[in-house]
């Protein structure tokens, strides 16, 4: 219970910082408004909020681009803290983010930031899950657990290759895996540097398409030859990288068992007659 009550403080406390950095905005940009008596200055007023679809974040993307102009610390700041909260209390809707990265930022410094992001909240959702959630999550996930720790051990010798191989093709959830490690043993050096490689190509491609969507007015720019070009980077980097893992996967990692849920019906009946 007191693992639960600390795990409620620093989620209220993180939940109450982000309520209030999103709602005490400062001055927004002024726009020049045409009028009855010539043109006036009128200052913008926003509301924000996570997107849940293309069209939200492409409004969003559009606000924050505007609002940059005069208040970069402050719009780099709110990205960064609205990451962090969904990484770290592992909240879904990354994917949203490293798009609305790549529309706000830029391709390059939105990867940069994606790829920092996405590794600091894992850590923080690891370091969360270590001091309060163990046993919660053995608790709510046994069968899931054992699983996975059975195959930990099976790949033991080549632990980093195996954390990335779950990377690179998603078995199991990312939010699953950065509560779980704790629980595996997984040393820290390890876990950081397997999900800052493993997910450079999945925020390559979210940023990336983010970056385009953004610069799209019309069926016209789809086909112009530098998008052409950037979905043709976003295809090679989303097939390379898993066919190298996958190639070296060959006799050195045990995975056999292991579907897109991260587990098989197979080895949910293993493991229930085991017990």
């Amino acid at each position: 219970m007191r693992s639960l009550t600390g795990l409620a403080a620093i989620a209220g406390a993180a939940s109450v910082y982000l309520y209030l950095l999103s709602t005490h905005l400062p001055p927004g940009p002024k726009q020049l408004q045409p009028g009855s008596q010539g043109e006036h200055e009128e200052v913008q007023e926003y509301r924000l909020k996570f997107p849940s679809d293309l069209d939200e974040l492409r409004e969003l993307a559009e606000m924050l681009k505007f609002y940059k102009r005069q208040h970069y610390a402050y719009v780099l700041l709110l990205f960064c803290s609205a990451y962090l909260y969904k990484q770290s209390f592992a909240i879904p809707g990354s994917s949203f983010l490293n798009m609305l990265a790549g529309a706000i930022f830029g391709p390059w410094e939105g990867l940069a930031l994606a790829c920092m992001l996405a590794t600091t909240g894992s850590t923080f959702c690891f370091l969360l899950s270590s001091a309060f959630g163990k046993q919660y999550v053995v608790y709510l996930f046994p069968e899931k657990v054992a699983l996975l720790q059975r195959k930990v051990e099976e790949n033991r010798s080549s632990l980093f290759f195996f954390l990335l191989f779950l990377r690179f093709f998603p078995m199991t959830p990312n939010w699953f895996l950065n509560i779980t490690c704790p629980v595996l043993n997984i040393p820290m050096p390890i876990f950081f540097f397997s999900v800052f490689i493993g997910l450079i190509p999945y925020n390559f491609i979210c940023v990336r398409t983010g970056a385009i969507l953004s610069e799209i007015s019309s069926l016209d720019d789809i086909f112009s030859w530098g998008t052409l070009a950037q979905l043709l980077a976003i295809a090679l980097v989303a097939l390379v990288p898993g066919a190298l893992i996958k190639h070296y996967s060959k006799g050195r990692l045990k995975v056999d068992g292991m579907d897109s849920n991260g587990i098989s019906e197979t080895d949910m009946k293993q493991e229930r007659k085991r017990r």
